[in-house]
């Protein structure tokens, strides 16, 4: 599975309901602009397994080739959920042999203590060069691309 039609949402959790069967249940973001919806389920992937909940900040990951319903506060399909913590950011994307996004707008330094890890909380021993990319950081450079020293690393492995 690739990444590259992922759009990211990052708010704060204000509402969890019930969704259409026990299964599902629909979580209310507020962003800095706007409430969006996402509806979850058994098939969205929730990194380390968090039971989400009111006032938690994260950031949701849907897919904009699928199609979405016409309808206010945007309601999404989520795909990927992760939690945040303080002013931590989080960035989805293909990391080349550099360490650079596709999109060129961040570079990474890796260090000996960078936690590099696969998407089900394995220890990731090689380099994470060339592939998808789930990386954890909160400060970065003025610089184009930005850089920084990620907290967390997760390997979105796709073979």
């Amino acid at each position: 599975m690739a990444y590259e039609t992922y759009q990211q949402v990052t708010g704060t959790i204000r509402e969890i309901q019930r969704g259409d069967s026990c299964c599902t249940f629909m979580i209310s973001i507020m962003t800095d602009k706007e409430m969006v919806q996402f509806v979850v389920s058994g098939e969205t992937q929730i990194i380390d397994n968090v039971r989400l909940r009111n006032g938690m900040r994260i950031a949701a990951f849907y897919d904009a080739n699928l199609p979405t319903p016409a309808v206010y506060p945007p309601r999404y399909q989520a795909e990927l959920i992760t939690a945040l913590r303080g002013n931590q950011q989080v960035k989805l994307a293909y990391f080349d042999s550099d360490l650079t996004s596709a999109d060129n707008t961040l570079k990474l330094n890796l260090t000996p203590f960078t936690n590099t890890v696969t998407a089900n909380g394995q220890r990731f021993s090689c380099q994470p060069t060339d592939m998808e990319l789930l990386v954890y950081y909160t400060t970065t450079t003025f610089s184009i691309p930005a850089q920084t020293t990620p907290q967390k690393i997760i390997v979105m492995c796709l073979e």
